[in-house]
Parts: structure tokens; C-alpha cells; sequence
């Protein structure tokens, strides 16, 4: 039965310390919200916790979309599953030599540990030249006592890697079909499957993460779906990939590396739904957690997805994902002075234990919260949630850090704001100025516990003119699950230059990916608004090394046109014209966009709770500090706001989940979805 998005959608996100989850009844327009501790050891049982708080019946629910970190935090802990390749005679020690780089720049000190031991790498006579040409038939005897031996050695899963095949997929689908006969399960991953591009490399991990985390993601998918069928409910159960789509938990570990970094990819289309529905197409968003902020750029509404991600040294996992790009600053990341006398904030963090002073639960080092609470930004009551700790506690805190200084406690704990905002407007430049866009022709969407708090700082910093503040910044991620699209990304090598390549075989190319999109897309138990399709070429001028990526809005354009268009690409991004050299088109790229019925955000505030006046929304007045100096500052209830106030700053706006801070000049409007729209001061 086709699950209509139209009754109770349920949209779950597990982060490393709460496990969030939004729940909207599109009927009724009932909001239901719940944040619970995650359970890391079983992720699903954070799942139904936060089902059972949020008061849910599953037999009602009509769609659940969830947001799993399960695969993130197996390959950045690396607890993988026990991994066997199987690959060309000759090639198994590619995953180790890599592309020679260093795990430092600097220096000769650094380890690396391939994602699959060399003893678990197996090679078997067969070779395809470039061209896609047989030089070395398969051995199938090989492939058979390869197979024996890594069974042999307790491997759960395995990834066959052939040389060139991504250019002839003929040999790696012969030793897929003898692996079926004697694999005991389904973990078999044909690397060109995943990723039909010809780097050998980054081809070869992105296959090997795959199956790593395979297995543990198909046990937790399960143990969820199980648990969910027992309590009643019988809909489509989905789940986020880090594409910023979603696809069927029935398939979802067939392409288990998708998957990886689901979570600030769910946050990212949040950002691209909720500027839409405000006709804010240009965004920057900025999510600023406990011990990290993610910052991603959005163009017309649409998430810049990448090819190249690379979570850690010598980790490139070359499936589309979401381009977010992350430093090591929270609420929790701890101020210190170096042993060069300078200023430093994370990346270290409290965590959330013993966490921030300020959270009295023992910890002793100054953070980035601290620092908030002792200029006045946030407020003691809310934030001492366990013991209790006096402001003098975290006043001495920061003495100390500032006494070599030459600083007093209020001056070291300012210090630390603008060295933190420093280190993340330096992150936002990343996804903007490095890639050619000025961020002062977007807007910063800011949201997670503590981006709203820093948000109008880090504008004014950085030019931007105007920050979009959403009603639930702190579950934003979860809000993602519900309004994200289906889609299915491919990428496909071509590799020929630009002059002498057959264009009909560039429109076969994106004819057939399309074709394939969308029948998954049919398949699936969901019902839609629509399909869209979405084509690129990745290309660079011949001898150059690094890809850019050309947006192809038809699949039947001629040479001349995609010429043209890549020279105008090339020439934004690096105001260069080198039109006497030849381009080359290296992948081509479809993604198809499954479009889910709308679904209406502006109950997220509950209308009833609104008051008729800013007046009324007023809960007090607190002195807060801004540089040097001190106002006394009107504090809000962001659920008493009128849908139409205006504030002028300074001012704190406080709700559940976060905390909003108008910085003096800046001037806050809500909209009729319940946003607040900030005017950034001079």
C-alpha cells in the first residue's frame, strides 16, 4: 500500500548524544517534538524511545523517515564488519599506497590503516585494458579458493575490485555470480555497481566501506523494522542517505556507504525546504552542535552535492553526498592557552559528560557555553540541569584562563566567542569564497543547540546581509526527514575528449541512468508529486587533474553549447579563459528526484500558544555583554511571539531548543511560516 505523505509522518534523527524526532499530523496540523538520549549500542531502541514519547501509535503513523549515524560512526571508530577483497593480480596493495599524500602536510609523522588488512586482500588472475578490452581471462577456479580462504578467515562480507571495470564490468559480475554460489549471505559488493568511475582508489574504497559496514547496517535496519512491526505499524519505513534523499530500508544496505554522513544531509535539505517555502533560494547553513558545526552551501534552493567527499586522511568515499564541510567548534569545545601564549578553542570538547561547567556535571574547563552564560547570553537556570553550579564557578573558570592573558574574566570569555566565531566563519568561506561564491549574495540559515546563538555575529563578520533563524533549530535534523525527497544518484565514466566524443552516446548515457532512477523510484511504496531529473558532466582541461562539475539542464545539447558552458563554469569559478586547450568530459551524472507531496511546517510553533503582542512575549530584561559593552537586554519567549513581530536587537529570544541573540542594530521579522528573518546591523 502507497504511503500518501498526507496523514501522521514521522521524521526520526539520531544524533551522538540526543535522538530527535518531529511528528506532524498533515490533517489535523498537530506538531508533536521529542528529544531523547540515543542508544548507541542499539540505535533502534532510541528509535522507539522517542516514538514512545512523542505519545505515537505506530499502527497510525503513515510514514516514518529516519536519520541513522550507524555507518558514520562505524567507519570513523572503525568497528567494521571483517572485510575480504577480492581484486586484479598484481593490485592488491592499491587501497595502501593510495595517492601518496601525507596524513600531515607538514612533517614526516602520521599513520594510515587501509579500511581491509593486506592479509584479506586476494588477487586472482584477470585483466581489462582502459579500453574496456579482455588482456587476462578470469580465472573462475581462483576466484573460488579466493573465496574459500577468506571464509576461511571469518570474513562476513566482500568486495570484488577489478582494475578497469568500470570501463568493461564483465569480469567483476563473473566473480560476483561464483560468490553467490558459496557466499553464506548477501554481503557481496561489485565495486563497479556502486561507482563506475576510473579511479582506481578512491573506486576501491568506496567499495570497501561499503561492505564493511554492510552487514551492521542490514542487522540494524532489521532489528528496527522488526521492533516497529511488533508495535503495529505496517507502513514504508525510509531512510535518509547523505545524498539528502531517501530510499527504502528494504535496499538501503545494498548501497550501505550512501548512507555515511545521512545526518548533516537531513539538516542541509531542511535548510533548502524551509528557504523555498520563505523564497530564500540562497543559502549558507550553518549548524553549530556540542562539539561541532557543519556549514554547507545552497544555490536556487538546491544542496551542492559532491562527488569527493573525503571523511578522513585517505578515506574518499566517491558516492554523491551532500558538500558539508565541518570544524571541530561546539558549545562544548574547551578554551585553553597554548604553550605559545595563545588563545586557542577546540577541537577538544566536554562532550556531554562530564560536558561544560556550566552543565554541573563536573566538568572543569571553560567552553564555548560557558563563555555564553557568563556574558549573559544564556540563561543559569535553563542551563544547570544536573547539581547546579553558581556563576562565580564559571566567572573563576574563565580568570584563570585569562590571567596570561593580562585579560579579567569577562574580557577572556569575550576572547573566546570571537576566536570561536573565527574558526567557523573560516569554515562558511570554505563552502563559499573557495568555490567562487560571495556569501554575501545568501543568507545564513542557522540552526542546531547553539548556531542561533552565534549566527549575527558570524554575518556581520563575514558580509552577509541577513540570517534565517527556523521555529525548531535544535531538531532541524529530523524536520529534514520529513520533507526530503526520494533520489538515486549515478555517476558513470566516460572519459573522452569533448571534440571527438559521439554525443549521442553522452545522451545514452543520461537516458539510462534516468531509465534506472526511476524505476527504483516507481518501486517504492511512496506516493509522489512528481519525478525530476537532474544531469551533469564532471570535466577538466586535458592534463589537469581536478574535476568541475557543468550542470547539463538538456541531455540532447549539442558540443558547442556544452563547450560554452563549461568554459562559463570554469571561468566563475576561477576567473580564468583557457580556451585553447582541449576539456575532456570524465563522469557523467544523473540523479533522480522522487518529489514528495508537500508537507506544512508552520504548525511546528503551536499557533495557540502565540500571544498578541511582542510586548507580551517579553519575559524580563538581563545585562549582556557585546564587546566592551554591557545592555541591559529584553529577553523573549519564542513561543509567545506573534507570527508578525519585529525585534530589534539587542535582544535573546529563548525557546526549547535553543537559544536566538539579536546582536545591537540588528533588526528580527517573523513570516508566516514561523521563521524569524534577521537584518544584520552595520
Amino acid at each position: 500500500m502507497a504511503s500518501d505523505g498526507t496523514g501522521q509522518v514521522a521524521g526520526v534523527d539520531v544524533g551522538g548524544t540526543f535522538t530527535d524526532l518531529v511528528r506532524i499530523d498533515q490533517q489535523t496540523g498537530e506538531v508533536r517534538l521529542a528529544k531523547v538520549a540515543s542508544t548507541l549500542d542499539n540505535q533502534a531502541f532510541g528509535v522507539l524511545n522517542a516514538l514512545e514519547a512523542a505519545g505515537s501509535d505506530l499502527a497510525a503513523l503513515d510514514l516514518i523517515v529516519h536519520g541513522t549515524t550507524t555507518t558514520t560512526n562505524a567507519v570513523l571508530e572503525r568497528k567494521l564488519s571483517k572485510t575480504g577483497l577480492i581484486t586484479t593480480q598484481g593490485f592488491r596493495d592499491v587501497l595502501e599506497l593510495g595517492r601518496r599524500t601525507r596524513p600531515q602536510p607538514y612533517g614526516m609523522k602520521g599513520s594510515f590503516r587501509p579500511i581491509i588488512p593486506r592479509n584479506l586482500r586476494l588477487e586472482v588472475p584477470e585483466r581489462m585494458d582502459a579500453s574496456g578490452q579482455v588482456l587476462i581471462p578470469l580465472d573462475e577456479e581462483a576466484v573460488r579458493d579466493a573465496a574459500r580462504a577468506l571464509l576461511d578467515a571469518g570474513c562476513e562480507s566482500v568486495v570484488v575490485h577489478f582494475l578497469h571495470a568500470y570501463a568493461n564490468p564483465a569480469h567483476e559480475l563473473a566473480c560476483g555470480a561464483i560468490l553467490r554460489e558459496v557466499w553464506p549471505n548477501d554481503h557481496v559488493t561489485l565495486g563497479h555497481a556502486l561507482l563506475s568511475e576510473s579511479r582506481e582508489f578512491e573506486r576501491g574504497v568506496t567499495a570497501a566501506v561499503n561492505a564493511s559496514v554492510q552487514p551492521l547496517l542490514t542487522r540494524y535496519i532489521r532489528r528496527l523494522e522488526d521492533a516497529l512491526a511488533e508495535g503495529g505499524y505496517g507502513s514504508e519505513l525510509l531512510v535518509m542517505n547523505g545524498n539528502g534523499g531517501m530510499v527504502s530500508s528494504r535496499r538501503v544496505a545494498d548501497e550501505a556507504a550512501k548512507t555515511v554522513m545521512s545526518g548533516p544531509a537531513s539538516g542541509v535539505m531542511a535548510a533548502a525546504y524551509t528557504g523555498r517555502a520563505a523564497g530564500i533560494g540562497e543559502l549558507i547553513t550553518y549548524d553549530m552542535g556540542g562539539t561541532s558545526t557543519d556549514v554547507a552551501l545552497i544555490r536556487d534552493a538546491e544542496p551542492q552535492v559532491s562527488n569527493e567527499t573525503e571523511i578522513e586522511y585517505a578515506m574518499p568515499i566517491h558516492v554523491p553526498m551532500v558538500d558539508v564541510r565541518t570544524v571541530g567548534a561546539g558549545g562544548g569545545s574547551i578554551a585553553r592557552v597554548d604553550a605559545a601564549g595563545l588563545l586557542q578553542v577546540g577541537p577538544e570538547s566536554a562532550g556531554s559528560v562530564p560536558g561544560p561547567i556550566c552543565y554541573g556535571r563536573g566538568g572543569t574547563q571553560a567552553t564555548i557555553s560557558d563563555a555564553n552564560l557568563l556574558l549573559g547570553r544564556l540563561d543559569p537556570a535553563r542551563l544547570a540541569v544536573e547539581g547546579g553550579v553558581s556563576l562565580e564557578t564559571v566567572r573563576d573558570a574563565f580568570a584563570a584562563l585569562g590571567a596570561p592573558l593580562g585579560l579579567d574574566a569577562g574580557q577572556a570569555a569575550e576572547a573566546v566567542i570571537r576566536v570561536a566565531n573565527a574558526r567557523m566563519a573560516g569554515a562558511i568561506r570554505m563552502v563559499s569564497v573557495s568555490l567562487g561564491a560571495d556569501p554575501r549574495d545568501f543568507a545564513l540559515f542557522a540552526f542546531g543547540g547553539a548556531g542561533p546563538l552565534h549566527a549575527c555575529a558570524l554575518a556581520k563578520e563575514l558580509g552577509i546581509p541577513r540570517v534565517l533563524v527556523p521555529p525548531r533549530p535544535g531538531i532541524t535534523n529530523a524536520i529534514g526527514c520529513v520533507v526530503a525527497d526520494l533520489r538515486h544518484d549515478y555517476v558513470r565514466t566516460l572519459g573522452r575528449a569533448l571534440d571527438t566524443l559521439d554525443m549521442t552516446d553522452l545522451r545514452a548515457a543520461f537516458d539510462e541512468q534516468a531509465a534506472e532512477g526511476e524505476a527504483l523510484i516507481s518501486a517504492e511504496r511512496v506516493r509522489l508529486a512528481g519525478i525530476r531529473r537532474v544531469h551533469s558532466v564532471d570535466m577538466q582541461f586535458i592534463g589537469q587533474t581536478h574535476l568541475i562539475r557543468v550542470p547539463v539542464p538538456d541531455p540532447g545539447l549539442s558540443r558547442e553549447d556544452l563547450q560554452a558552458a563549461f568554459e562559463r563554469v570554469y571561468f566563475d569559478r576561477f576567473r580564468v579563459e583557457l580556451s585553447e586547450i582541449r576539456a575532456s568530459v570524465v563522469n557523467v551524472n544523473t540523479s533522480v528526484i522522487g518529489e514528495r507531496l508537500p508537507v506544512d511546517l508552520s504548525t511546528l510553533i503551536d499557533p495557540a500558544g502565540r500571544k498578541g503582542s511582542v510586548a507580551e512575549a517579553n519575559t524580563g530584561v538581563r545585562p549582556v555583554r557585546f564587546g566592551d559593552a554591557v545592555f541591559e537586554t529584553p529577553v523573549y519567549r519564542r513561543e509567545w511571539l506573534p507570527l508578525d513581530a519585529v525585534l530589534k536587537g539587542p535582544a535573546v529570544v529563548e525557546q526549547m531548543d535553543t537559544t536566538v541573540l539579536l546582536e545591537p542594530g540588528d533588526v528580527a521579522r517573523g513570516d508566516a511560516q514561523g521563521n524569524l528573518l534577521v537584518e544584520v546591523g552595520a
